[in-house]
């Protein structure tokens, strides 16, 4: 029967694609008695990631088993180099090795050749001993010869079907060191699907601890930034203080608090999400105690927890902050249009008392005018009026007196209606 998906003239272009999706990465069919090494790799800096790169070495190591490399843009393989199976997956952030066989020599030689070849740097490595145990004795004498006591987790997983055992410490060679023992009646599907949730769970708790890393690095810029933002807030009743400068101030912390948030959401997102899938994985393993130990469960709610909420303090610390510095901006910036507003008041207010007083001026102005114009006015009528005086038997001062009224009332006049016609 084919897997291909039918196609049909009423589907969504990318049905075909997303169902395959589902069936895209099976889990690895491990036997046991064996080996298995597993390792994860990334780049330092997420820019500098590589993907032909990465799928060039994967080319190199099919290559020397004769194979057909997968296409350029595959993001998996899976196939038998020699002896050995390896399963390749590139993935959001990191590539990942899994290699394994019933010869530890064959799985040790390909993984040092799988790192001497590596351009990325080994974010998470994990080997595997894989072994058939029938009773819980021989587990028990394997756990005190392979793992150090001190941090050792063990339980029994897939209703007993499997014991696991790991203590989280590296061994020389970098790697940290698993144990699944099997009961004779599981098969290698099952026994794949313990080991590759072992490697998820040490990958993405590897990749979810980067969040801590982050967050201990945001620290110190937090703390300047709580420092001076506290520090304008209670300045800003200061009357005599400087509100302009201070707002710059909260401004400049206002803006750096962003800078440090768009810097840090990734990793803060990608580690609430690594986390979760820590939990799930752990949560699919179906974990019962196993003589006593602490379960991976319990390994984890004591140590990879506080860590998470370490990261998750660290962001609401940042959004807190963020909001309180939009907020006293916010505020400041009120006060400053406040100011701002009593200024331009006080302003309007001076130039209107200027504005009367300059009324007031041409007022005044304007009647020294009509006394100036009427005086010169009269003179010269009365050059004109004389001889008519003596006419009718007026003298000079008595004509004088009855032009200057009517002089004046027709100089007032005038400039009135000049006035008018340039208001």
């Amino acid at each position: 029967m084919s897997n291909a998906t039918p196609k049909s003239s009423r589907d969504h272009p990318h049905r075909g694609a997303l169902v395959d999706e589902l069936h895209a990465r099976p889990f690895p069919a491990i036997s046991a008695p064996g080996f298995a090494w597993f390792v994860a790799l990334r780049p330092e800096f997420r820019s500098d990631r590589d993907r032909a790169g990465e799928k060039a070495q994967l080319d190199r190591l099919i290559s020397t088993a004769c194979q057909t490399p997968p296409p350029p843009d595959a993001t998996h393989w899976t196939g038998q180099l020699g002896p050995l199976m390896l399963k390749w997956e590139s993935h959001t952030e990191f590539v990942t090795f899994l290699v394994w066989g019933a010869e530890e020599s064959d799985v040790q030689e390909l993984a040092e050749d799988i790192l001497s070849h590596a351009e990325n740097l080994r974010i998470a490595s994990a080997r595997f001993r894989i072994q058939v145990a029938e009773g819980d004795e021989p587990i028990l004498e394997r756990l005190r010869k392979d793992h150090l006591q001190d941090s050792l987790a063990a339980s029994r997983v897939l209703d007993d079907h499997a014991v696991i055992a790991g203590d989280f410490h590296p061994d020389p060679a970098g790697d940290m060191r698993f144990s699944v023992y099997a009961r004779p009646l599981i098969g290698p599907g099952r026994i794949g699907r313990i080991v590759q949730r072992l490697c998820e769970i040490e990958t993405y708790r590897a990749m979810a601890m980067l969040g801590l890393v982050r967050a201990r690095e945001m620290v110190p810029s937090l703390t300047d930034a709580e420092t001076r933002l506290s520090a304008e807030v209670l300045r800003m009743n200061d009357s005599a203080g400087d509100a302009e400068t201070a707002l710059r101030t909260l401004l400049e912390v206002s803006g750096g608090l962003e800078r440090l948030a768009a810097r840090s959401n990734f990793r803060m997102s990608a580690t609430a999400a690594y986390e979760r899938i820590v939990t799930s994985r752990i949560d699919a393993l179906r974990e019962e105690r196993f003589e006593g130990r602490q379960t991976f469960g319990e390994f984890m709610i004591r140590r990879f927890d506080p860590a998470m909420r370490t990261v998750e303090a660290t962001e609401r610390r940042l959004a807190r902050l963020t909001d309180r510095a939009r907020r006293a901006a916010e505020l400041l910036r009120t006060r400053v249009e406040v100011d701002l507003s009593r200024q331009n008041r006080v302003l309007l207010e001076s130039m209107d008392r200027r504005a009367d007083e300059a009324l007031r001026l041409q007022h005044t102005v304007e009647g020294l005018s009509v006394v100036a114009i009427s005086y010169y006015a009269t003179g010269l009528a009365l050059y004109i009026a004389a001889p008519f005086g003596d006419a009718v038997g007026l003298g000079k001062t008595a004509l004088a007196a009855l032009i200057t009224p009517i002089v004046v009332l027709l100089t007032w006049g005038a400039l009135r209606q000049v006035r008018k016609r340039l208001h």
